[in-house]
């Protein structure tokens, strides 16, 4: 679990408590539940069995403390919650608890319900945070900075730019994980090895109707071996948190003394160090980044989980449980991190542009260069601006003066044409259209998952 940090209040999204040894249980029952009635539906059990057991199958009927015992003795997961749940069952109903299935049905539905239900709080989170991202993006459409590759400065870009991508890349991770409902949040009931030999030609029936109680879809094969739905909504929490980390990563650096061009929000009161008073450290950005690291160290544990042997192994069915669990709370904290991020961040409009002066107008050659390759052709106008960009660096003078001296630009671009070309604000492209149309999109997504929620 990520820290609080000092100051600054992160509310709990409600990962966690999805997870906990009363959810847990309580999921198994709702499957039990769902598993009685759609039996009592087939006429595999007695429809006075089912409605008792779905009358029964909650937390407050069952004795906590014996099942802790149970579990305690027996070591198996399920047994003492079964064993629980038939004795709470008034006259015959709790012998017919259970019936045809084995345990990795019932506890591997029931991580996927809930799962489910931190699979909407995800959505709900990327909501909040898109719509933040929108009004940051239209705000600062226009923000010039310098674009920057490989860590130098390239050509002038603004902020808003920056948000559009990260905006555009979070929209697609909202496909991918809506698109992935289907497979992921699936129903299964295969019996002990998965042939449904326990349950014969009613089992695939009795299958659908349990996951069409549970609002799931059936697994068309109910092998115990299949983990491949699992692994792949982690590797959808793992991509996601790539995204965040590298936004976090770039807030991370902009706030660092040497840039000053964003500040994270920094309430009164916070404290960035035991011994240096004046750190004001980014915090939220470096939970998001941690976050996002264990949250990929997960991936190799479900590709690793997907190799079953045989017809069943508790070894993967471990693995694969970690592995989704702890991805689904990691997420969590980190949604909620960014949301916390952006809307609270500072952005340093003057600091960009005097990051954006730095080179003297050095950033501006490609725009030089395009211009006066209209004139002598493309290369011959790269070479001469490369030969005055180069020497300004190397010989510390100023690029405008340089450009004066060669024979090609002062024959081709009068002084007033050069400085126009120098004006940064002149060369940011399709910026503020990106901007404008990723903060469009952000708000549209968001409608989309509001309305259907």
């Amino acid at each position: 679990m990520l820290e609080e940090p000092t100051s600054l209040r992160i509310d709990d999204p409600g990962i966690r408590a999805l997870f906990t040894e009363h959810a847990r249980f309580q999921s198994w029952l709702d499957v039990e539940a769902a598993l009685a009635d759609a039996q009592a539906g087939l006429g595999i059990i007695p429809k006075h069995a089912a409605e008792e057991i779905r009358r029964k199958a909650h937390l407050k009927f069952l004795d906590l403390d014996a099942i802790r015992a149970g579990l305690a003795k027996t070591g198996h997961p399920i047994v003492p919650v079964v064993w629980a749940l038939d004795k709470a069952c008034d006259g015959d109903a709790g012998g017919y608890v259970h019936w045809g299935a084995t345990t990795q049905n019932i506890t591997q539905t029931g991580q996927l319900l809930q799962v489910r239900k931190a699979h909407a709080i995800f959505l709900r989170q990327l909501a909040t945070l898109l719509v933040t991202l929108a009004g940051l993006a239209e705000r600062t459409k226009d923000m010039l900075l310098p674009g920057r590759t490989h860590g130098q400065h390239a050509v002038p870009a603004t902020f808003g730019y920056k948000v559009a991508v990260w905006i555009d890349e979070l929209g697609r991770h909202v496909e991918r994980l809506r698109g992935c409902e289907g497979r992921v949040f699936v129903a299964m009931l295969g019996g002990g090895a998965g042939t449904l030999a326990s349950l014969g030609e009613a089992g695939l029936a009795t299958q659908e109707k349990m996951a069409a109680a549970l609002g799931m879809r059936p697994m068309p094969v109910p092998a115990r071996t299949i983990g491949d739905h699992q692994a792949e909504y982690v590797l959808l929490l793992g991509m996601l948190a790539s995204t965040c980390s590298k936004v976090g990563r770039e807030i991370y650096t902009l706030m660092k003394q040497e840039f000053g061009e964003v500040e994270e929000p920094v309430p009164p009161g916070t404290v960035g160090s035991s011994t240096m008073p004046q750190k004001r450290n980014p915090k939220l950005s470096q939970d998001i980044i941690a976050a996002g690291a264990q949250i990929r160290a997960m991936v190799p544990l479900a590709l690793e989980a997907m190799q079953t042997e045989h017809e069943a192994d508790r070894t993967t069915s471990i693995m694969m449980g970690r592995a989704v669990v702890q991805a689904c709370e990691l997420t969590g904290d980190m949604l909620q991190r960014m949301i916390a991020l952006f809307d609270g961040l500072h952005v340093f409009p003057e600091r960009m542009r005097e990051n954006l002066d730095l080179s003297g107008g050095l950033i501006m050659a490609e725009a030089l260069m395009l211009e006066l390759g209209k004139q002598i052709g493309r290369q011959r106008a790269h070479d001469a601006i490369y030969d005055a960009a180069q020497a300004s660096v190397t010989a510390s003078r100023p690029f405008r003066d340089l450009l004066a001296e060669d024979a090609h630009v002062s024959a081709t671009l009068s002084p007033a044409q050069v400085d126009a070309l120098l004006d940064p604000a002149q060369y940011t492209g399709l910026c503020r259209q990106f901007a404008e149309r990723a903060a469009a999109a952000a708000r549209e997504t968001a409608r989309s998952i509001t309305s259907k929620g």
